[in-house]
């Protein structure tokens, strides 16, 4: 079903422009990560983890599953889809949307705000006839050299893929898919540890539906931000190596402590306590140096991540259209086109031939070894 609002175009499942999609919006202090593993570890090696996107090929199949329709799920963000192409944004709101959290934003605040009590269809007609959102998502688009006056329907033999989102709300876990009547309650009692554990389970269990026939998936994770995390850790390290380096020094390393315990996150409550033996401090010293150090390393690669999502959403945003027609036209100019596609054509013939050949061979010397 295709809202009454613009078109909404195909945009690539990855983490670097589900990240930069969602500062357009206007998100602070978020970053989505691809996941390749579901095991504890791997789930918790990113936290925050404010929910998870996964991917995967739409196909007609029966739900059982009953829709929560229970008071606490009336107090979950879910949005009906409405329009086509749209569905990985959706994703991604459903998941903003139910993390208070979150640094929204003027325009994702005001949105959620009106649209508290719509029903999921409004809200759904809401997200298509948003600009903003809409223009976040379609500033992603590739060009096309052609683009047809209407979009064609996809048939039974088109791959067709589809994302949901998972995310915990109110200490319950939730399944959001905007193709369904509502969202999914999956498990009851969660909270930000033990939900990562609850949801690997059933999002193994549809991979294990698919598995005889298809092995396309992505799952990716909206977390914190790493680098702001990681800005932050390195402050908290080098502070304790100053301190450590003060009271070596003959001084009481109060100073720095106190800096340290300024930078501190909430999560640490005590302040940092030295030892006055030359030993212990020595080994502390140490200690920092190597935690910085590791640090310094972890951050400076998440800079480089960031700077090569950067250029590759400039290459995909770019129109290299002109270029290529240009390029083309050049060619032809030069006689050189016709000739081109000429060697070009009998190269595929040549392999199509090589490849029919194995076909033949490999069939006759099964027939012989039966």
């Amino acid at each position: 079903m295709t809202g009454k609002g613009e078109t909404w175009t195909t945009i690539e499942s990855d983490p670097g422009v589900f990240t930069e999609l969602i500062q357009q919006i206007g998100v602070k202090g978020v970053q989505v990560e691809e996941l390749y593993s579901l095991d504890p570890d791997s789930l918790r090696s990113v936290k925050p983890v404010y929910g998870l996107i996964f991917l995967f090929k739409w196909r007609h199949e029966k739900d059982e599953r009953p829709v929560d329709s229970s008071e606490d799920a009336s107090k979950v963000f879910f949005a009906s889809q409405v329009i086509n192409n749209a569905c990985a944004t959706q994703a991604i709101l459903s998941i903003l949307l139910n993390c208070p959290q979150l640094q929204l934003g003027q325009e994702l605040s005001n949105f959620r705000e009106f649209t508290a009590d719509f029903p999921p269809e409004l809200k759904g007609l809401a997200i298509s006839n948003s600009d903003s959102i809409r223009t976040a998502h379609n500033s992603f688009a590739r060009p096309e050299p052609l683009v047809p006056d209407e979009q064609r329907t996809a048939g039974d033999d088109d791959d067709v893929y589809h994302f949901i989102g998972y995310v915990p709300v109110n200490g319950k876990l939730y399944e959001l898919d905007g193709l369904k009547q509502g969202p999914i309650m999956l498990a009851d009692a969660v909270d930000q540890d033990s939900w990562l554990d609850e949801v690997a389970p059933h999002i193994q269990a549809r991979i294990a539906r698919y598995a005889a026939n298809e092995i396309r998936f992505n799952l990716m994770a909206v977390i914190g931000d790493r680098q702001a995390a990681l800005q932050q850790q390195l402050a908290q390290a080098q502070a304790k190596r100053q301190a450590v380096s003060d009271k070596l020094s003959g001084g009481s390393g109060a100073a720095a402590m106190e800096t340290d315990a300024a930078g501190s996150s909430a999560q640490q409550e005590q302040p940092l306590v030295l030892p006055d033996d030359e030993a212990s401090l020595q080994q502390l010293l140490a200690e920092a140096a190597d935690e910085a150090e590791r640090l310094q390393d972890a951050l400076a690669a998440e800079q480089a991540k960031r700077a090569n999502w950067h250029a590759e959403n400039i290459r995909r945003k770019h129109n290299y259209i002109p270029f290529l027609f240009n390029f083309l036209k050049l060619l032809a100019e030069k006689k050189q086109l016709k000739r081109l596609i000429d060697e070009a054509l009998e190269k595929q013939q040549l392999q199509q031939a090589e490849r029919a050949a194995k076909q033949a061979k490999g069939a006759i010397a099964s027939q012989q070894s039966t």
